[in-house]
């Protein structure tokens, strides 16, 4: 799909870390803790050294579908617009409220994020976990990554179709590592065509 904006991978930023504490500080405001089971900062600016979008990415951990109905319902009240699952089984995608809309108080602008609301054991979140654990652990695995998403956002700046299947192939190898079976590494691959 042909974007307006252009893909900009940046150089890690250790303002990331920070962002996703004060967003999770906020979304605690509004979640019951009793219907999670944490909030995990996933996605490339959760990987300490490894070049990135600046937008962070969070799965909030649900244990069952009851769960997810409250923390869908509880999410609406801070301006996020539930968009479905977008073909990934076990993982909710919320659209991204204008940034004057969540406040903490002080009338700031937040940063932009992706917000997703997982089940515990689904395929969507055991990709987020798996790659990004294994890449922290992997510092060589960082850099390797890093350069791959800078050439593409060069080679495909406009194209961010291109931009993601040029990454499957290194994330799903990964993943092979990691002991992902044959089917969950087909549903993935399937499912990064429907990443927002």
């Amino acid at each position: 799909m042909k974007r307006k904006d252009k893909i900009i991978v940046i150089d890690y930023d250790p303002k990331w870390a920070e962002q996703f504490v004060e967003l999770c500080d906020l979304l605690l405001r509004y979640v019951n803790k009793n219907d999670m089971i944490s909030i995990e900062h996933v996605g490339s600016t959760s990987v300490v050294g490894l070049k990135a979008k600046p937008v962070i990415d969070l799965d909030i951990i649900v244990a069952d579908g009851e769960h997810m109905k409250k923390v869908i319902a509880q999410l609406a009240k801070l301006g996020y617009e539930h968009i479905g699952d977008l073909g990934v089984v076990g993982r909710e995608a919320f659209k991204r409220p204008p940034e004057n809309i969540l406040t903490n108080g002080t009338g700031r602008k937040w940063f932009k994020h992706h917000l997703y609301v997982c089940q515990t054991g689904s395929i969507g979140l055991r990709n987020h976990l798996a790659l990004r654990d294994h890449l922290r652990d992997h510092p060589e695995k960082v850099v390797e990554y890093g350069n791959l998403k800078q050439d593409l956002a060069e080679k495909y700046p406009y194209d961010i179709d291109a931009y993601i299947e040029g990454k499957t192939d290194f994330i799903t190898n990964i993943l092979i590592e990691m002991g992902l079976g044959e089917n969950d590494i087909s549903t993935i691959r399937k499912n990064n065509e429907n990443q927002i």
